[in-house]
Formats: C-alpha cells, structure tokens, sequence
C-alpha cells in the first residue's frame, strides 16, 4: 500500500507515560488536573513532568484540555483540565488490544 492510501491517523508511540495518563483519564471519566493524576497514580507520575508530558499528549491530540473557571475573588493563575480525547481513546484501546493479542501468541 503506497503511502497516500495509508490511513491519515495512523498508530502513534505510545510511552508508558502517556498510557498510564490516557487509562487513568478514560478508566475515571472525569476531567482531572496534573496534581489528581499524580495521586491517582500512586505518585507513579512525577510532579517535575506530568505538565511536559501533558503538553506534549495535547499536541498530539490524546488529550483535550481547558483551564477551570476561578470564583471572582480568587488571583492566580487557573488550573487546567485535561480529559482522553476520542483519538486518544482509540489509541489506548488499540494498544490493549495489540497487547492482548501478543499475550495469547506467547501463552
């Protein structure tokens, strides 16, 4: 298959980073700020790079994200939100799926 006929979102890497945010964002359903997914991950994600590796997951479009409304009194600078976009939803799923299916060739 010639390289115009490929299929314009084809598999991208997927560190063990990004997949451990993308399964804490799609298994929670819920928006999450960089400090929740820390936690959540039982401080398997680091403080000095969960915003970095946001950043990145964003500019490849696995995930989506927006900066939380403040209450009028409040200074500083807002948090953002981030949530697995569809493509990165995907991504995750077929990741597991390849995973599963290397196990049952092993096994």
């Amino acid at each position: 298959i010639g390289e115009s006929m490929s299929h314009p979102e084809s598999l991208p890497p997927l560190p063990a980073t990004e997949r451990l945010i993308l399964e804490l964002l799609v298994t929670s359903g819920k928006e999450m700020f960089g400090l929740e997914l820390i936690e959540a991950s039982g401080r398997r994600l680091k403080r000095g790079t969960i915003y970095v590796t946001l950043q990145g997951m964003s500019k490849k479009k696995l995930v989506e994200s927006r900066e939380e409304a403040r209450p009028a009194p409040e200074i500083g600078i807002p948090r953002r939100l981030y949530t697995a976009s569809g493509f990165g939803a995907r991504v995750l799923r077929a990741y597991e799926t390849a995973a599963t299916t290397l196990a049952m060739e092993v096994g």
